[in-house]
């Protein structure tokens, strides 16, 4: 049940941190230390999805939360300084893999969606990449750390000393074969190869980045992170951790500490 005490104080650090997928919206408030005053809230990603459709969602979802004095928004694709400069999956007519259509790749493309999030929520608003709002939940803040999230497809985050990289979609460059990332590692093969064979699949697209990133930590986040086998986690060595699925809703409150590169 969400937090029924009356008093506002203090509720000006309280983050609605939000999680965008491709298949569900998840969301809840957390106060300042990153404790949660209510259950999150999960829905189902509702397709199609112009702009509009998706703040209404996320304002239906705050309506059922406690009240928040900003808001943190983590979305699939490429944003910067709050504008879409592309998505995948909110694209499409009925989610990930099925038909592009081309009236909502104009309706997403420069569209200022921290500035549509602000004005509906009346709260402060930052949109990040998921990944990135994933990152700020499990870094340390010392040497470079990269974020992967294994969901539908591959999210990406890059931080040194704390500091966030400019975002790079590591997810549409070919990996093998020609396949991008997110063919290759994303959810559609996972269920078509099963966990032991796609963890192998993980194993060798990480040792591939290695020697592009020499990272000093390395977490792999996502719903899938959890799939990947002991046996591939321990041949991939100390550097790699898995980070719990629920640093997406708890980064949304670090999320506003980060420095940007």
């Amino acid at each position: 049940m969400p937090d029924t005490q009356s008093p506002d104080a203090g509720r000006a650090d309280w983050t609605l941190a939000v999680d965008c997928g491709g298949g569900g919206i998840k969301a809840s408030v957390l106060d300042a230390a990153g404790t949660m005053h209510a259950p999150a809230i999960r829905v189902p990603t509702p397709y199609p999805l112009p702009p509009e459709r998706l703040v209404e969602t996320i304002a239906e979802i705050a309506a059922a939360l406690p009240p928040a004095g900003r808001a943190t928004v983590g979305m699939p694709g490429m944003v910067r300084h709050g504008v879409i400069v592309s998505t995948p999956h909110y694209v499409t007519r009925s989610g990930p893999h099925t038909r592009v259509e081309p009236h909502l790749v104009a309706a997403w493309s420069g569209r200022d969606i921290r500035a549509d999030l602000e004005a509906r929520l009346g709260v402060p608003t930052l949109v990040l990449n998921d990944a990135e709002v994933h990152g700020a939940g499990v870094i340390s803040g010392t040497g470079v750390e990269l974020v992967l999230t294994l969901g539908t497809g591959l999210g990406s985050a890059l931080f040194d000393g704390g500091v966030l990289a400019p975002h790079l979609e590591l997810s549409h460059a070919p990996v093998r074969f020609g396949a991008t990332y997110d063919e290759y590692i994303g959810e559609v093969e996972r269920s078509r190869l099963g966990d032991a064979l796609w963890s192998r699949r993980v194993r060798r697209a990480i040792d591939g980045l290695r020697p592009v990133f020499w990272w000093d930590r390395l977490y792999l986040g996502g719903g899938n992170a959890r799939r990947v086998s002991p046996q591939t986690l321990a041949r991939l060595g100390d550097d790699v951790v898995v980070a719990p699925n629920q640093a997406g809703i708890v980064g949304g409150v670090r999320a506003w500490a980060l420095r940007s590169g």
